[in-house]
């Protein structure tokens, strides 16, 4: 008996070493892969000639402008001038600065030369590099799905569906949020996993500079400080309350002080207070996602956009139909034991219920995370944008490794559906085509 168990502790770390190798060569492939396409694809005739008043064509065919003209796409046009000038219009306050900063930091670098001005090529060259985050994202995920499931197979089939995503020139190529914010959601998700909680605070902080969202991760440092432990042990540590709040405040405080920055700047000492001023609270990104993008609760509900809610519906669909599942076989029972005063009942080694690898209590924060991002996303955002926000949620692979296991046939479907649409979507990209 020693014997047979201490061949399967070690086969474990040689699994997962093998899957690592095998990851990093598959993971560096496909972001080869997707910048080889996405290039290639800005080279044909394109639907809006924008890029080219900011990079004018060259009569002489070169790899560094090709590149940044393949990246200068739909929201770079804001991140750029920003990296570049600073925030000069009202609507660019809608775009946080951490990709400036990235491209603004590269270009300052690529022309060190006292007093020598910023070029366009060199900041977005300098957003180019969120695609050295794509494999240690795939690498962070797969110690992530270890550390809940246990099992170097689901975290490999996890990590192998990651490289599918349905975003892959905004997450490999483009100066876009999305690669930043995906790494530094996944280790900051790790770090709660091991309950390294100080670490998390700083992880989802920094993802905060980069997407608004980020102010949601917060909610896994309190879970895991506070509605776990009352979960297990039916009270609250006064401590790991307070402590719990001082870190999710820290881990929402860029976003708190990036709407006091612009406060100043447009409503303190001013004739006229622009109209947000008097809201409360009064925050400018509310104001100008309304203004310029027409978000809000319903806004997007209107059959102009019946198509853009297609294009959003398949990860949609994967990530409710598993939460859902998740819900209804996991967490509505440990609430109901919870509520009723008992343990949750043991069930016996032939119970389907202890067979299933995909509902381990500690992703309930993922699927509860998950179904708040998905609601925002229908009910009172640009709904299609889920194709790019699906990346930074780990929830999104973890379904899809569930439907290989236990949906084969519909798990066929998901991996031709992300195989196809990843393709589409970066000669979309190239020739300037929607969706953004």
């Amino acid at each position: 008996m020693s014997t047979g168990s201490s061949q399967t502790s070690s086969a474990a770390p040689s699994a997962s070493h093998g899957h690592i190798r095998l990851l990093v060569i598959l993971s560096c492939c496909a972001t080869l892969l997707t910048i080889f396409l996405t290039t290639l694809s800005s080279q044909l005739p394109l639907f809006d000639s924008s890029p080219h008043i900011l990079l004018p064509p060259t009569p002489n065919f070169s790899i560094r402008r090709a590149l940044a003209s393949a990246s200068l796409r739909w929201d770079v046009f804001y991140f750029a001038p920003i990296a570049k000038d600073g925030y000069v219009y009202e609507q660019q306050w809608a775009f946080f600065p951490g990709v400036p900063c990235v491209m603004q930091t590269w270009a300052v670098f690529m022309n060190a030369r006292e007093n020598a001005s910023l070029e366009w090529e060199d900041i977005l060259l300098g957003g180019l590099t969120s695609s050295l985050l794509s494999l240690p994202s795939v690498l962070v995920l797969y110690d992530l799905t270890l550390t809940h499931f246990g099992s170097p197979s689901i975290a490999f089939l996890a990590s192998l569906m990651s490289l599918l995503p349905s975003s892959p020139a905004t997450l490999r190529m483009a100066g876009y949020s999305e690669p930043f914010f995906t790494f530094l959601s996944y280790t900051g998700m790790r770090f709660c996993a091991h309950r390294r909680w100080f670490l998390a605070a700083c992880c989802f902080a920094a993802a905060t500079t980069f997407r608004s969202n980020g102010v949601l991760l917060a909610g896994f440092i309190l879970w895991g400080l506070v509605v776990e432990p009352l979960l297990a042990h039916r009270k609250i540590h006064v401590g790991r309350a307070l402590y719990a709040l001082a870190l999710s405040s820290f881990a929402v405080s860029f976003f708190v002080y990036y709407q006091y920055q612009a406060y100043r700047l447009f409503c303190e000492g001013t004739a006229t207070p622009a109209p947000w001023c008097s809201a409360f609270p009064p925050s400018i990104y509310t104001y100008v996602q309304g203004k310029y993008w027409n978000v809000g609760f319903l806004r997007y509900w209107t059959l102009q956009q019946l198509p853009n809610f297609l294009l959003g519906a398949p990860p949609l669909l994967l990530l409710l139909t598993f939460a859902t599942h998740y819900v209804r076989l996991a967490l509505v029972p440990r609430l109901v034991a919870f509520v009723r005063g008992r343990a949750p009942t043991r069930r016996s080694p032939d119970d389907h219920t202890t067979r299933l690898p995909f509902l381990s209590p500690t992703i309930a924060p993922h699927v509860i995370h998950a179904l708040v991002l998905c609601f925002v996303l229908i009910f009172a955002s640009h709904t299609q944008i889920v194709l790019r926000f699906a990346a930074a949620m780990p929830l999104t692979y973890w379904a899809a490794a569930w439907l290989v296991v236990e949906r084969p046939g519909w798990a066929r479907w998901w991996i031709g559906w992300s195989v196809l649409w990843g393709a589409i979507s970066c000669v979309l990209w190239g020739v300037f085509l929607p969706p953004a």
